[in-house]
């Protein structure tokens, strides 16, 4: 893109922004703060990503304190909508694990606006990327997690899901702050895996602050969404064989073998619900647990990799099964000195 380009893009950020504000209808001395604000956002904008395509839309990346004490906080990126931002939902995304980037995974692996072209130190667009759709906020949740960091090694020992929630929380109210132009939107939070309880617990912090602010501080949250999601061992190990069986992946007689042999409330499962549960497994051996109608991707050199999610009590033989899974391209992709 060039310098001009850039120039118009700022100049046109600058207009939504001050829009945004007078949208929100801020007193005046508030309106006199939009000079710290554009500061702010200026210092986090990310003009050109190395082998990135011209695009857009505006992107940001950076750090939200969420306990100046401890030295804590939160990495993200964000990517305005492709076309009218201001008009467009602003949806916050979650990865799992726990212990998942949201950025090496989500951003840029599953619904980010980039894909890395095989091959080539090169990125392409997602043609499928949500910011066709709404305003992406990718977060690094939590701490320890990708980027994001803290200077006070013991929060690493205390992390769980509620305090999880809590920084969370904060990082979005700091983040409005930083952002205002998107305080109105309406807001959703989406998420994998771990989400399952990532993506609930903070929904559930955000509706109960909301109770006691007035309106104008409130976050506008609508809803969330979550796919492949973990909750419980009991319900996740039952919809794990459900789902199964409804994609076809297990017989008629696997799946009635396994609903007689085994209940999964209990803590140990009997040796006859480990034999179907072998039995079940055997057919990832194939088949791609995550992506059933895509071709399976094995690199028996990779040295990351993930398991299948296990069966909670099951033999020991069951948790060594794994799939291949690489993720460096795009975690190198991105540290790098010429990211600006």
């Amino acid at each position: 893109m060039s310098s001009f380009g850039r120039f118009s893009n700022l100049l046109l950020d600058v207009a939504l922004l001050i829009l945004g504000l007078s949208a929100l209808g801020l007193a005046t001395a508030q309106i006199d703060g939009i000079g710290d604000v554009l500061r702010q956002q200026a210092a986090d904008r990310v003009v050109l990503v190395p082998g990135q395509p011209p695009v857009n839309f505006s992107q940001y990346a950076g750090y939200v304190t969420v306990n100046e004490s401890h030295g804590r906080a939160l990495f993200y990126w964000f990517f305005e909508a492709t076309t009218k931002p201001l008009n467009k939902p602003l949806l916050l995304w979650l990865n799992g694990g726990p212990g998942c980037s949201s950025i090496g995974y989500g951003a840029m692996e599953e619904l980010g606006p980039f894909l890395s072209r095989k091959g080539k130190p090169e990125l392409r667009f997602n043609k499928q990327s949500w910011n066709h759709a709404a305003n992406l906020l990718f977060l690094e949740s939590p701490v320890g997690v990708g980027f994001s960091y803290t200077n006070t090694s013991k929060d690493i020992k205390e992390l769980g899901d509620n305090i999880t929630a809590q920084d969370s929380y904060v990082f979005l109210v700091n983040w409005f702050k930083r952002f205002p132009q998107f305080k109105s939107h309406d807001f959703y939070i989406a998420g994998e895996s771990y989400a399952g309880h990532y993506v609930p617990g903070l929904s559930e912090v955000i509706f109960d602050n909301n109770k006691k602010l007035p309106e104008n501080e409130r976050i506008n949250f609508k809803g969330f969404l979550i796919g492949n999601a973990l909750m419980d061992d009991e319900t996740d190990q039952k919809g794990m064989i459900d789902y199964a069986y409804d994609h076809a992946v297990i017989s008629d007689h696997l799946y009635e073998e396994i609903k007689k042999e085994c209940n999964f409330s209990l803590e140990h499962p009997s040796k006859a619900c480990n034999d179907a549960l072998d039995k079940y497994f055997d057919v990832y051996k194939i088949i791609d647990m995550y992506s059933l109608y895509a071709p399976t991707c094995v690199d028996t050199n990779s040295t990351i990799t993930r398991q299948l999610p296990a069966i909670h009590g099951a033999s020991p033989k069951l948790f060594s099964k794994i799939v291949s899974f690489v993720l460096f391209f795009s975690l190198i992709r991105f540290v790098t000195p010429t990211f600006t």
